[in-house]
């Protein structure tokens, strides 16, 4: 009997050590899940998306062609559609992806007709946007658009690297991507960066 008894025992205390085993090797997953958990949230919460890098710099602009926005008394001033070869035209180009549902967009956009009035050469892609939405926008806030196209699916957002709006890119006179803006333009930034970007393309 007292053979059984230690025998019992014994078997007993394997098998809460055995259970012992499995609970941690349960828990390994779940400890590593929320570790990389927390560390990507700090990584979002610490990044400056201005910085992220685009694969585009130095090279030719996506070979897309952005369907026309009908803006009804501006339009004959206006290229109605756009592609890669209008941007390598020998002149500097701003490219401004923009929407009339996006805030930032509104609070950028002086920004916009103030490289207008210094004679600058831009490009607008109204991006997801109903066709009256846009109309609404230039009506309201001023067109500062030479080129000004459409890109209802977002296509063309996604092969030029646009990870939201608003986007700008600076392209030179041979149609390559120099330099990338992301988010609203603001004065010291349009100083700061964007200004010596077209000085560097025209210059180059």
């Amino acid at each position: 009997m007292a053979r059984s008894d230690n025998e019992t025992r014994a078997k007993s205390g394997n098998g809460r050590e055995g259970g012992h085993g499995r609970s941690w090797l349960v828990m390994v997953p779940i400890v590593a899940f929320v570790g990389l958990a927390i560390l990507f949230a700090f990584s979002l919460g610490s990044a400056d998306p201005t910085r992220l890098p685009s694969a585009l710099i130095g090279k030719p602009v996506p070979n897309h062609e952005f369907e026309e926005l009908d803006t009804g008394s501006d339009g004959p001033a206006i290229k109605r559609k756009f592609g890669a070869e209008d941007l390598a035209t020998g002149e500097v180009t701003v490219v401004n992806f923009w929407a009339s549902w996006c805030g930032p967009c509104v609070a950028e956009h002086p920004m916009l007709m103030e490289l207008k009035k210094r004679g600058v050469r831009l490009a607008g892609v109204n991006y997801k946007d109903p066709p009256p939405g846009g109309r609404r926008f230039l009506g309201r806030y001023g067109n500062p658009f030479e080129l000004l196209g459409v890109d209802p699916a977002g296509r063309g957002a996604i092969e030029w690297g646009v990870y939201g709006m608003p986007e700008t890119f600076v392209v030179d006179g041979e149609g390559r991507i120099v330099y990338k803006h992301i988010g609203p333009i603001t004065a010291a930034s349009l100083t700061d960066k964007v200004l010596p970007a077209i000085e560097r393309a025209g210059s180059e």
